[in-house]
């Protein structure tokens, strides 16, 4: 499809077809479910993919969680102190390091990523009553594996292309 730009350039619309297009389909839908979420939560998008990490793995640096959530340590630092002022995130001491710092939910933050875990779940499985049983394990199966492969193909860099972490 093509078309003009408001200041006349001509423009291409680039789509996708098969699974790479259902897989951003599915993706767009998500990032919506996410928005949702944040608002109902009080909290931005940014802040709740901090909130379902730390969720995820029950304590991190912040430095990893930079990492992890591909921010600058800066920014970690910004949305980490909002989450702790708005009681849903502690810092605790490293207990092998006291110079490090340790990110973790407190009480109330477990409560609302509860919550928020169990409506994403009512919500998925509503989207997906009807199927069946055996196509959800074979979908199952196949959204890990693709995962994975995803992941380990986007890990190695093209030849001349530099290491991950070379651009930081």
């Amino acid at each position: 499809m093509h078309g003009r730009s408001a200041a006349g350039h001509s423009l291409t619309a680039h789509n996708l077809t098969g699974l790479p297009a259902a897989a951003i389909a599915l993706l767009r839908a998500f990032d919506s479910s996410r928005h949702g979420a944040a608002k109902r939560s009080g909290v931005t998008g940014s802040e709740l993919r901090a909130l379902s990490r730390v969720a995820e793995l029950g304590t991190i640096t912040p430095k990893d969680l930079a990492v992890s959530l591909d921010m600058t340590t800066g920014a970690v630092t910004a949305i980490s102190s909002r989450l702790v002022a708005a009681n849903l995130l502690r810092r605790e001491s490293h207990p092998s390091d006291r110079r490090r710092l340790l990110l973790e939910l407190t009480p109330h933050g477990e409560a609302v990523m509860d919550t928020l875990y169990r409506d994403f779940e009512r919500v998925f499985s509503d989207a997906t009553s009807g199927v069946d049983e055996r196509d959800l394990r074979v979908c199952t199966s196949l959204l890990l594996d693709v995962a994975d492969r995803f992941g380990a193909i986007v890990e190695t860099p093209a030849e001349g292309d530099p290491a991950p972490d070379e651009d930081r």
